[in-house]
């Protein structure tokens, strides 16, 4: 017997094989169509999402892309988490993780969390299937390895280190998810919900005088890029980490 999707999935995580066995196509246009793969999966999603976001994948929609149906998908990807695992770890196969140099970790640190929203940011609100899920496949956790050598020749305390990643790509998470949902308002036929920076400033300046602050600092709490705000976080969460050797 073919082994099952479950089985499938663990043997991703045991050893990255790349593809799992091509599914013969069935009908009169069988031989004429490309072979259902996890990597064929993969590369229809990841269009679907580059096009139309994360809210329109589904596993229908990826079998029309691939002119079958849902069934064909299910012998080779157990549901739509298991997907999602695939998508997160295809994006993570393209980071390039550097040698770890104890004299520059923090600024590899950083560059490792920009080319991970980098790669979120191409496709609007993938960064969603990552929240909440576990951290299995291979591509994913090479990532996590990286970083934690990178942290750990920094002189950071492993548990430390540990949790250390997971604010860090929590915030890379949340921040290319907020990118994506400006960016889908900003688009919107209806712009009621787009505020300029100018309009804010206006409102911040009719505050009732119970918001002196925030009326006082409107400038600054307006203030930088999404690109400012991002290495900020991301300087600020790594200067703040304890290291046991000098920086």
């Amino acid at each position: 017997m073919p082994p099952t999707p479950q089985e499938r999935r663990a043997a991703r995580h045991r050893a990255d094989t790349g593809a799992s066995a091509p599914a013969g196509r069935r009908g009169p246009s069988g031989g004429r169509k490309k072979p259902i793969t996890v990597d064929a999966i993969v590369d229809a999603a990841l269009a679907l999402v580059e096009r139309e976001g994360y809210e329109a994948l589904t596993m229908r929609r990826v079998a029309t892309a691939l002119e079958t149906g849902p069934s064909s998908l299910y012998a080779h990807v157990v549901n739509k988490e298991d997907l999602d695992e695939l998508l997160i770890g295809r994006l993570c196969a393209a980071i390039d993780l550097p040698e770890p140099d104890p004299a520059r970790w923090r600024q590899q640190i950083v560059d490792v969390c920009t080319q991970l929203r980098d790669q979120y940011l191409r496709y609007p609100g993938i960064s969603r299937a990552a929240f909440a899920a576990a951290p299995s496949n291979l591509d994913t956790l090479r990532v996590t390895e990286g970083m934690l050598a990178i942290l750990i020749a920094g002189g950071v305390e492993p548990q430390t280190a540990a949790w250390a990643i997971d604010s860090l790509t929590l915030y890379v998470n949340a921040h290319s998810l907020e990118v994506a949902l400006a960016d889908r308002r900003s688009t919107r036929a209806d712009d009621a919900w787009v505020v300029s920076r100018d309009e804010l400033l206006r409102r911040f300046a009719a505050l009732p005088p119970s918001f002196p602050h925030t009326r006082h600092y409107a400038r600054e709490l307006t203030a930088g890029t999404p690109e400012d705000r991002f290495t900020f976080t991301l300087t600020l969460l790594t200067t703040a980490l304890p290291t046991s050797t000098a920086p």
